[in-house]
């Protein structure tokens, strides 16, 4: 039997029910992630995709079932420096703000050092990693809001990859972001998740493009509709899911660098 179906899953999902109030979001949600995968997480406005997010991430609480991350139940977990958050650009960051690109990435340590604490030489040398993996070093003292859109999400692709995590989530990453640099994006993703290993989720809208990329997909409307692999998902019929046609186009973007 190959040795990585035994490995215990990043992340197990048993039977997870959530509701707000009266009205449910999420019902009886069976779901794993796998080390080393690279996951994209696909489904209607208003299918529960960024409330599954916020209970991964321990901000909400199901209401039913049981959820183990890194073979410890959520509620006990307390390695969170193990998982990278990365958010809609647009919606948690002003990108106005007087910052350097090195500030921004060094503010992915402040769970580690403080808000207030010296950062010393190997944080510093984290941040320089972190910028290096994105291929952003160079750019390190320029201000944030002088940057494209692209290079703007490389900076917090790199201030999630700054506490060294093995597991990156990211929420609606493209929006906002023209079409050139989300093929630049996708590679980058490609390239964390296969040459550092980085196991990978990613909430998106934009179904073509991902089944390039990903290894896995996950299908979420209140109920898990689909999860297997990407090619099965080219493959499946989305119209009960979506409710009207739905075709999967892909998309040739070449290999990632």
């Amino acid at each position: 039997m190959d040795k990585s179906n035994q490995e215990t899953p990043i992340v197990q999902i048993n039977n997870v029910s959530f509701q707000y109030g009266t009205q449910p979001i999420l019902e009886d949600i069976n779901l794993s992630i796998k080390k080393g995968s690279f996951l994209g997480l696909v489904g209607p406005n208003g299918s529960g995709k960024s409330t599954l997010i916020k209970i991964l991430l321990g901000l909400e609480k199901p209401n039913k079932g049981q959820i183990r991350v890194f073979d410890t139940p959520i509620n006990k977990f307390k390695a969170w420096e193990k998982i990278g958050y990365v958010s809609q650009k647009a919606n948690s960051f002003n990108t106005g703000f007087p910052v350097t690109v090195y500030e921004v990435v060094s503010m992915g340590l402040y769970g580690k050092v403080g808000l207030l604490r010296f950062l010393n030489r190997k944080h510093k040398n984290q941040i320089h990693e972190a910028l290096e993996k994105v291929g952003m070093d160079e750019y390190k003292s320029r201000n944030i809001g002088e940057l494209s859109g692209g290079q703007q999400q490389r900076v917090f692709i790199a201030r999630a990859l700054v506490s060294d995590p093995d597991f990156l989530i990211l929420d609606e990453p493209t929006v906002g972001v023209d079409a050139a640099s989300v093929q630049h994006f996708y590679e980058l993703l490609t390239k964390l998740n296969v040459k550092k290993n980085i196991t990978l989720l990613l909430v998106t809208h934009d179904i073509g493009a991902m089944t390039s990329f990903v290894t896995d997909v996950a299908c979420l409307n209140k109920n898990l509709h689909f999860h297997g692999s990407s090619q099965d998902f080219k493959e499946s019929d989305l119209s009960s899911l979506y409710g009207h046609d739905v075709q999967v186009i892909t998309h040739d973007h070449g290999g990632a660098d």
